[in-house]
């Protein structure tokens, strides 16, 4: 979700979806998806979230997940409700328009249509009928990954990185703030986006932190985003 420049790009869940969100904003005239959602389209079977992550763009895909980033979390900078979901095999960002009040650990079935949000993989679905919550999911565990690693194979999955800040903050409002790490393994990005309330002042250039969040991509920057104040811990 990080631009080039420090400068925060709008994030919009697809040119139908876009109107319903931001309509009142003349500021952002760029579509986020490649794609526009078929809402006629026969509901597939559930498949696995690694499975769908391999079809094509514009498939349309039913996958079943556990509530990983709740609803509206990373709305500062997606300008959307969405919410993340994660089952054995992977995990997705979900894009929709309305904050459906999901949080960590909602168990959830969505129907969708795969599309890009400048590199990073999402789920649109046609409208919130096609969210369907049902019971308590298992809780995910984040998956520990070097500075260097987090990529192409970890998006859309949670995981938990430590490194030392290597850069001062970048606030970048009214996104969030760009705090870079690295473990020795290669520089990352971590968004921190406004919409979480996380308090990063305490931070500095030199002290070693634990991102626990959303392996997430913009542009040509991977990076990871968390969710929760405690999300963020300071080792040294």
């Amino acid at each position: 979700m990080i631009c080039k420049n420090n400068s925060r790009k709008f994030l919009l869940p697809a040119p139908l979806l876009a109107l319903a969100v931001i309509s009142s904003l003349a500021m952002r005239a760029v579509g986020r998806a490649t794609t526009t959602p078929a809402s006629n389209s026969p509901t597939p079977k559930t498949i696995s979230i690694a499975e769908a992550r391999g079809l094509p763009l514009g498939t349309v895909v039913t996958v079943d997940g556990s509530v990983t980033a709740p609803s509206g979390a990373f709305s500062s900078s997606t300008f959307d409700q969405g919410f993340a979901i994660q089952d054995r095999t992977g995990g997705i960002y979900v894009s929709v328009a309305d904050n459906l009040g999901l949080e960590t650990r909602r168990q959830v079935r969505v129907t969708g249509q795969l599309a890009d949000s400048f590199g990073l993989l999402i789920l649109i679905p046609s409208d919130s009928d096609d969210v369907k919550p049902h019971g308590r999911g298992p809780k995910a565990q984040p998956l520990p990954v070097t500075t260097g690693a987090v990529g192409e194979a970890t998006e859309g999955k949670l995981v938990r990185i430590r490194g030392m800040i290597t850069q001062p903050i970048v606030n970048d409002p009214p996104f969030g703030f760009i705090i870079v790490l690295n473990d020795g393994s290669g520089e990352v990005n971590s968004f921190v986006c406004a919409s979480t309330g996380i308090d990063v002042s305490g931070l500095s250039p030199g002290q070693t932190i634990e991102v626990t969040g959303f392996s997430g991509q913009f542009a040509d920057h991977f990076e990871v985003d968390p969710r929760f104040q405690d999300d963020i811990q300071v080792v040294s």
